[in-house]
């Protein structure tokens, strides 16, 4: 269990994640786009590795950035970690100096931004790591997190299991499942004796993404498990015949740190707080956090805090650039390095059903996802 600290999060620091598997853009750019008697001169950060993105020599080379995310040939992805210009609008989204970006590879947060590696096929699967999608305050980006990254992390070949753990049923809606007409839920596989996981669980569109679906019924379980022996231990039971079938199972909490919550923090290994970057949902982090130390000591000693994720960022506006400050300031390296920035797409796939890996594959809040599923497994592997 991680030493509580006296800081505003109460946990130490994990430990610098660019230390992972670390690959520098020069190298990248040397084996795939550019033959071998180019060379490209990068600049030598302090700790050694090469970060220059932006210095080689380009003369006589074949443009090779895309102006508009619609042009981009099939099969290609749009990724901002590939160009040597990323583009306008993915700079003006995350970064108030965009030169000094590619001049000195800050991410948004204000550190160096490591490359994190795209990751292997897996030979065999689980057990599953549980990941609680966790934030007491409502609209930050919970399900909308949950859905993406369980899409990406699929789409680099992880078998994924999404849990709607919210009354609302927002998760099992964006996946394009209407919550009203399901006989069958998590609520019946918490309440009832006897009930199987398999009865339950659905296939999405998603190859290697399954779902848990939840609607208002689950409402009536917090009150029920009042009664319940080991009532804090109801879904980590009700999981357990799973984690042989997945790589990852994530949560979707509702927006409370009720008793569906603490069976959420219970079931989890790691915790990932989406927080919107505005005054009021940093507010209510430092009691998220203390809500998960107590789990931490009284219930689950394996829980851990992986990462605040930033979301809904625009670096335009000055109260953004601050609430993210003060965050990476009071948790360091538990923030992440990917920062979800706002973008019109996230409402229009809610609409559609499907996660932005699928609606706008070449977009910036689908590329965002991407990198932050590498984030992810590139922590869990440094483990």
């Amino acid at each position: 269990m991680p030493a509580q600290g006296s800081g505003p999060s109460g946990f130490e620091a994990a430990g610098a994640v660019g230390s992972v598997a670390v690959r520098t853009f020069a190298e990248r750019q040397n084996t795939q786009r550019i033959a071998p008697t180019q060379t490209l001169n990068a600049h030598q950060s302090m700790d050694g590795h090469q970060v220059n993105a932006m210095a080689g020599d380009r003369s006589g080379e074949t443009p090779t950035h895309f102006a508009d995310y619609d042009e981009l040939p099939e099969g290609h992805f749009y990724d901002p970690d590939a160009e040597y210009e990323p583009d306008p609008e993915y700079a003006a989204t995350l970064a108030p100096d965009a030169a000094r970006q590619r001049r000195e590879r800050i991410g948004p947060t204000g550190r160096p931004l490591p490359y994190f590696p795209i990751p292997g096929p897996l030979t065999d699967h689980g057990p599953a790591k549980i990941i609680a999608m966790c934030n007491q305050k409502g609209g930050v980006g919970k399900t909308t997190s949950t859905i993406n990254l369980g899409a990406a992390l699929a789409e680099y070949g992880r078998r994924v299991l999404l849990v709607d753990f919210d009354p609302q049923g927002a998760l099992s809606v964006g996946l394009g499942v209407n919550p009203m007409e399901l006989d069958l839920t998590v609520y019946n596989l918490l309440m009832e004796r006897g009930m199987a996981a398999d009865e339950v669980l659905l296939k999405t569109a998603v190859p290697n993404m399954d779902l848990l679906p939840s609607n208002i019924d689950l409402s009536a379980a917090e009150v029920q498990l009042v009664s319940e022996v080991a009532r804090e231990s109801t879904l980590q039971r009700a999981l357990k015949p799973l984690m042989q079938d997945y790589d990852y199972i994530v949560i979707d909490c509702q927006p409370s740190l009720g008793l569906l919550t603490v069976n959420a923090l219970t079931a989890a290994h790691k915790v990932i707080v989406p927080l919107e970057c505005e005054f009021f949902a940093l507010r209510g982090v430092a009691l998220l956090t203390e809500t998960i130390e107590k789990v931490q000591e009284r219930l689950n000693p394996d829980l851990e805090l992986d990462g605040i994720l930033a979301t809904m960022y625009d670096s335009r506006t000055v109260h953004s650039r601050e609430v993210l400050a003060r965050v990476v300031e009071a948790f360091d390296d538990h923030v992440y390095h990917t920062v979800i920035g706002r973008t019109v797409r996230f409402p229009e796939t809610t609409v559609a059903g499907e996660p932005i890996t699928t609606y706008a594959s070449n977009s910036v809040g689908a590329a965002a996802y991407r990198q932050l599923a590498r984030e992810v497994l590139a922590r869990c592997h440094a483990e």
